[in-house]
């Protein structure tokens, strides 16, 4: 070969291009190496600790001695809605851009928490906060996700400024957690040992802006204190003494469960609006070999129930989507829109489409007091 292509190397011992001088920080600080070698059982507490419960509810709390005196009467709570209650955004988005972007919704906020906690209260944040991703973000070189790491962020800033004993409790699916649910409340009862003995409901109180008015997104947070059994307030009425606003007309399913037809009234009308006594006679009868009964009602309405109840002791099969594997018992909780829709879309069917008979089936409860006191809650 006429020479070789691979260049000398340096005399120098050099490599081209130079490496970058970087100035290498030390996160090491006087504070962190002593409490390296301080004894466990000499070590103060974290002031913040927080754990995950059924990988759904994200719970922190913030430990200072509180003043609670000792007293035979029952413990009464101040539980708040976070965004849009206690908080707002810096930015004016209505999500907040990071952990930093936040403010008070009011400059009265931090001072009437502090008197309610002087006053006795327990102070506790009751949120739903389904941003927030629990998958674990190894690549990011952390276990939590940012979503999670941000509203932690946030939610210690609020905790540290108020610097009065507090827990926050986020829920983020859409399961027993989620308001107008009570999973939050009851685990909170259980964290603090109420779930004996109970609260003072009547003392007790939940602030919150989703209220059902005309501008309000949904009626959540009034839904959840109607459920928890505890007084409700928007954050206009709680911080600034503002009159209570009208609200949309909704349901309300305690209502309407007072307003249903007693033991006495039949439970089927045909299609002219007649009684029908199932006692009487059976709401059904063979009349052929093969016969066809559909079934029209929103999800929940007890359809099932009714044909266990009825038409499964006659012989008739059951045929719907569980049974086909079209839509799998494993599907998520259905939206509350999608009962909106169902209602939007329903047409009451009539006997111009071909059917023998059309028997109007009246909803009636049926159940013990237990049982009765969940149908009547909301929930979505």
């Amino acid at each position: 070969m006429a020479g070789s292509v691979k260049r000398p190397a340096s005399t120098t011992g050099a490599i081209s291009p130079p490496p970058v001088k970087r100035k290498i920080e030390s996160t090491l600080t006087k504070q962190s190496v002593s409490s390296f070698f301080t004894p466990a059982s000499q070590k103060k507490p974290e002031q913040i600790t927080w754990r995950i419960v059924n990988n759904s509810l994200v719970v922190g709390k913030y430990a200072k001695k509180a003043d609670h005196k000792q007293t035979t009467e029952k413990p009464k709570v101040a539980a708040f809605d976070l965004d849009s209650t206690l908080v707002s955004t810096a930015s004016g988005n209505t999500f907040p851009k990071n952990s930093s972007d936040w403010k008070w919704w009011h400059d009265t906020v931090p001072s009437r928490l502090k008197e309610l906690s002087a006053d006795g209260y327990y102070v506790i944040i009751i949120s739903n906060q389904k941003k927030i991703s629990l998958q674990k973000d190894m690549k990011g070189g952390r276990s939590d996700s940012k979503s999670l790491t941000n509203f932690k962020e946030r939610a210690s800033a609020v905790m540290k400024q108020l610097d009065i004993p507090l827990s926050v409790y986020a829920a983020t699916l859409d399961d027993g957690y989620r308001k107008p649910r009570i999973g939050m409340w009851k685990e909170f009862l259980d964290d603090y040992d109420f779930d004996v003995n109970g609260v003072d409901l009547s003392k007790s109180i939940y602030v919150g802006d989703a209220a059902g008015r005309p501008n309000d997104h949904s009626q959540v947070d009034r839904g959840f204190a109607v459920n928890a059994g505890v007084p409700f307030k928007t954050p206009e009425e709680f911080f600034l003494n503002a009159a209570p606003e009208p609200l949309v007309e909704s349901f309300d399913p305690s209502l309407y469960l007072q307003s249903d037809q007693t033991d006495d009234e039949p439970l089927l009308h045909d299609e002219q609006g007649n009684n029908i006594s199932p006692t009487a006679s059976p709401p059904f009868s063979r009349q052929s070999a093969l016969e066809l009964v559909i079934f029209c009602g929103s999800p929940g309405a007890g359809k099932s129930t009714f044909y266990w109840d009825y038409l499964e002791p006659l012989g008739y099969e059951r045929v719907n989507q569980d049974i086909l594997k079209t839509n799998p018992e494993s599907r998520t909780l259905l939206p509350g829109i999608a009962f909106g829709d169902f209602g939007r879309r329903f047409k009451e069917p009539t006997m111009a489409e071909g059917f023998k008979d059309i028997v109007r089936v009246d909803f009636r409860f049926r159940g013990d007091e237990e049982s009765q006191k969940i149908w009547k809650q909301y929930w979505i």
